[in-house]
């Protein structure tokens, strides 16, 4: 048996979890600059989940043409979520994520951090890291045409 590599991916969609902090790396490398809805979010306290629909960029599809897909993100063991710069009013207002950061705390708990374009960020206070990304449709080329880029001072 061979280690999996890149090109074994392609094409097909995304079905990942993370369980510790490295693999939350992973995802969160994927996810920068997926762009979402305020209302897309969902917070279920009852079940403890915290889960987004979003459209991610496909950094893993490398040299070919610029695309997007629709994925849904979701955290497990969530006990709290507060947010800054998000009026969950404003279902219509269009966040762009940076990245995925978890701050732990005491055994295994910690702050699940969703850092977000122009100083919002969403916390969710959690038990421990349990995090899935899924894509639930097929690609399609992003409307801008072009790869995310930023500016670095």
């Amino acid at each position: 048996m061979s280690d999996a590599r890149f090109e074994d991916g392609a094409g097909r969609p995304l079905r990942l979890r993370a369980e510790d902090v490295d693999d939350l790396k992973v995802i969160s490398t994927l996810l920068q600059d997926a762009v979402l809805e305020a209302g897309d979010i969902a917070w279920m306290p009852r079940r403890r989940r915290f889960a987004v629909l979003l459209n991610r960029f496909r950094w893993e599809e490398r040299g070919g043409p610029a695309e997007r897909t629709r994925a849904v993100l979701e955290i497990g063991a969530v006990l709290r979520v507060q947010s800054q710069g998000v009026d969950p009013r404003e279902r219509d207002l269009v966040l762009s994520l940076l990245s995925l950061v978890f701050d732990p705390g005491e055994d295994g708990t910690g702050r699940m951090r969703l850092i977000l374009a122009g100083d919002g960020e969403i916390a969710l206070d959690v038990e421990c890291v349990d995090v899935a990304l899924s894509d639930v449709t097929r690609p399609y080329l992003a409307p801008s045409g072009k790869r995310p880029g930023h500016d670095v001072d």
